[in-house]
């Protein structure tokens, strides 16, 4: 039976064509990824399709930590992260030029854009987690475009991608061939030939189990497991404490001259983080004498 709410990642199988799938709908993790920053419609779209996407490979590659999807560039789109995690969460953010939006077009990011996907899983130090980075070559003018072109040739199996995003909706579907020779010839035509019929409006507007239903209903799909997302944050005042030790304590207080603390605000959910000049003293007395790599706040 699967789960009912309105933010879900289905897996399923069509066995007979030998085609193994993953679905993601969001809507109010979505929304609250918007709600922390305002973002013109390209920028928007784009970010909705990267949460989209993390959260689709965590349903289609093991993972036990996060995953992430990352594109710097030197466009007014400095910046696009998407993080889903095992547990279900999701966070974003996009990074634009004031007063600019992204390009509708991926292929005018210009060179040097990198997009990459990142795994993180816990290793035996909480502290050095077992870290994987691909890179995806940018080719096409779109992100579902580029990671299908990513998955044929690190995996090389054929897959199939389509992401989609408006104000109040994300949403996207993954198709990839089982490898070997399992379904039967034309198995993995017929199921992209009924890829080919979605829309990326339809894709947004049908809920998981029904469209489904209505694309693959003649190829009796099995759903082999469904998880609820949720917008969730890792940032945690100790995870600041961190950032702050690392920089080390003259220019911490170096920040905290104008207003006599150090302020910082997670650009994921908003909140808020304070360190007076008084707390200095036990801050940085807690420093260990040989500072560990500082971790990211991402």
């Amino acid at each position: 039976m699967m789960t009912e709410t309105s933010d879900l990642l289905v897996r399923f199988l069509l066995p007979e064509a030998g085609v193994r799938g993953v679905h993601v709908q969001l809507s109010e993790s979505w929304r609250e990824i918007l709600s922390h920053g305002g973002y013109r419609p390209s920028a928007q779209r784009l970010l909705g399709e990267a949460c989209v996407a993390a959260a689709l490979f965590t349903g289609h590659i093991k993972i036990d930590g996060r995953l992430s999807v990352q594109l710097r560039s030197s466009s007014p789109l400095r910046t696009l992260f998407a993080e889903c995690t095992s547990a279900g969460t999701l966070r974003g953010i996009a990074q634009v030029e004031e007063g600019q939006d992204a390009p509708a077009d991926l292929s005018r990011l210009g060179e040097g854009a990198l997009l990459a996907i990142t795994i993180e899983n816990p290793g035996l130090d909480p502290r050095e987690p077992q870290r994987y980075q691909s890179l995806v070559a940018l080719q096409g003018s779109s992100l579902d475009e580029a990671f299908e072109d990513y998955f044929r040739h690190s995996e090389q199996l054929p897959t199939r991608l389509l992401l989609a995003a408006d104000g109040e909706r994300a949403a996207g579907l993954l198709l990839q061939k089982l490898p070997g020779d399992q379904g039967d010839d034309d198995g993995w035509a017929r199921a992209g030939a009924l890829f080919d019929t979605l829309g990326r409006d339809e894709l947004l507007a049908v809920a998981g189990p029904e469209l489904l239903h209505r694309l693959f209903h003649e190829e009796h799909p099995e759903i082999l497991g469904d998880k609820p997302l949720r917008f969730g944050c890792s940032c945690s005042r100790e995870r600041v404490i961190g950032m702050l030790q690392s920089l080390g304590e003259e220019e911490a207080r170096a920040a905290a001259a104008d207003t006599g603390q150090v302020d910082v605000r997670c650009e994921f959910c908003g909140r808020e983080y304070h360190f007076p000049l008084t707390e200095f003293g036990v801050l940085f007395a807690a420093t260990p004498a040989s500072q560990a790599a500082p971790e990211r706040l991402q």
